[in-house]
């Protein structure tokens, strides 16, 4: 008979929290076992490797929606259709990394308005944030 661990012992060999592995089995990534009779669940030893395989494609920046259909595609073997979602989440990160590169260009450019003291007028940080925020919030002619 194959090792069998509480929910505990599943948290701590799985590096997560208790709270982790309950909310997990409230998404459908993880099967809660039957609780017997005055006493606890037990888990399959298996379990901590569904666990870091979650944990893990979080890290790649998964969603758990994706993470739900990723194991579904494992169970179904489809190298290919895994292979396509990790394409669009290569071009997801990419798009990201493209607007945080313009964010951080704006902002140190910001930044060095102010150093070159041209704040006769205010900080032009502030300024351009409330010209920012006053070009979204007026009312459309």
């Amino acid at each position: 008979m194959a090792q069998e661990l509480t929910i505990g012992k599943v948290a701590k060999l799985a590096e997560v929290n208790v709270e982790t592995i309950r909310y997990y089995q409230r998404r459908g990534l993880l099967a809660e076992p039957d609780k017997p009779y005055m006493g606890y669940r037990r888990y399959p030893a298996d379990i901590v490797k569904h666990i870091r395989f979650i944990k893990r494609a979080q890290a790649l920046g998964f969603t758990l929606n994706e993470v739900a259909v990723l194991m579904e595609l494992e169970e179904a073997r489809a190298c290919g259709k895994t292979r396509a979602l990790a394409r669009d989440k290569i071009n997801a990160i990419d798009q990201k990394m493209s607007g945080l590169t313009s964010m951080r260009k704006a902002l140190a450019t910001l930044v060095r308005q102010c150093e070159a003291g041209e704040a006769t007028k205010g900080c032009p940080i502030i300024r351009a944030l409330e010209q920012s925020e006053s070009s979204r919030t007026a009312p459309a002619r």
